[in-house]
């Protein structure tokens, strides 16, 4: 008997760079994942390129809701309200078919690659073999990639002891952390079956007594408090979730610590920082890929 997938409805609209923020507020209104990326087109800046906005739902969004609430923003903002799509998603199994599709993948020393790869990984590379499963991060998105770039440049600085991936998914970038140092990692995620993923992959990768995987809502697990403070942390989630976690941050960071943050767009690095300039935390570094801001921030 074939296995069965659950039933996904998927919202679709393309905006301007300019109206991204708020149409994106109505997504988060009626769906329970939203994503962006950005149209590349030929000759075209990054500010000038539209976006595609996405959102899915367990259940059929109501057509007439969704475009009174996309109307109201786009009078308000003063524009014509963007076709909307609807669509429901077919039912196969699209972890496996990303997985098929995803191509190794190089940022700095690491070369991340699906389990389903069989090549050979660059002479002096470090290796980092992932099977998604159902966890977000296959280190494709961009977000991932600079925060590995990020990594690398780290790694050549100093060793760094105590490593937090708050929402680490996959587990990639705790898995990096234990290779390039030998360092003992926290990686942590809200959904359960991430967590097991991301624990199997770090045995895969050998890493397994070095990386301990635990499911958390941010900061809440006593874990991740008996942890602290932490040499580093990754969090690679989106930029409310950053902003809300900002005081506990700063209250889980070494006085030398640093954090690597990712999941935001460059536009929203100005409310971000914000919100760490508040707890006492200043810009290192950052690292833009595809329009998408990773920032390393410490006291």
């Amino acid at each position: 008997m074939p296995p069965a997938f659950p039933e996904i409805w998927r919202l679709r609209l393309t905006v301007t760079p300019e109206t991204l923020a708020p149409f994106e507020a109505v997504f988060d209104l009626y769906a329970e994942a939203v994503t962006m990326f950005m149209e590349d087109r030929t000759g075209m800046s990054d500010g000038d390129c539209p976006w595609f906005l996405e959102g899915f739902s367990r259940t059929p969004p109501d057509r007439a809701t969704v475009i009174a609430g996309l109307s109201a923003v786009a009078a308000a903002n003063g524009v014509e309200v963007p076709p909307l799509e609807i669509e429901r998603v077919p039912g196969i199994d699209w972890v496996l078919a990303n997985l098929r599709d995803f191509p190794p993948i190089a940022a700095g020393r690491f070369f991340v690659h699906g389990s389903h790869w069989r090549g050979k990984p660059p002479q002096g590379s470090i290796a980092i073999e992932i099977d998604a499963g159902t966890a977000f991060g296959s280190g494709e998105h961009a977000t991932t990639r600079g925060c590995l770039l990020a990594l690398d440049m780290l790694a050549r600085r100093r060793r760094r002891l105590r490593v937090l991936d708050l929402g680490a998914g996959s587990g990639i970038l705790g898995i990096a952390a234990a290779k390039v140092w030998a360092s003992r990692v926290l990686c942590t995620d809200i959904d359960p079956p991430a967590v097991r993923v991301m624990a199997a992959n770090a045995a895969n990768n050998q890493v397994r007594s070095r990386v301990r995987a635990c499911v958390s809502d941010g900061y809440r697990n006593p874990l991740v408090g008996r942890g602290a403070p932490y040499d580093l942390v990754f969090s690679n989630i989106l930029a409310r979730p950053l902003c809300r976690f900002a005081p506990d941050l700063a209250a889980h960071l070494a006085p030398t610590g640093l954090a690597v943050l990712s999941g935001l767009l460059e536009r929203q690095e100005r409310r971000v920082m914000a919100c760490h300039e508040a707890q006492g935390l200043r810009l290192k570094q950052r690292i833009l890929v595809d329009g998408w801001a990773t920032l390393v921030i410490g006291r």
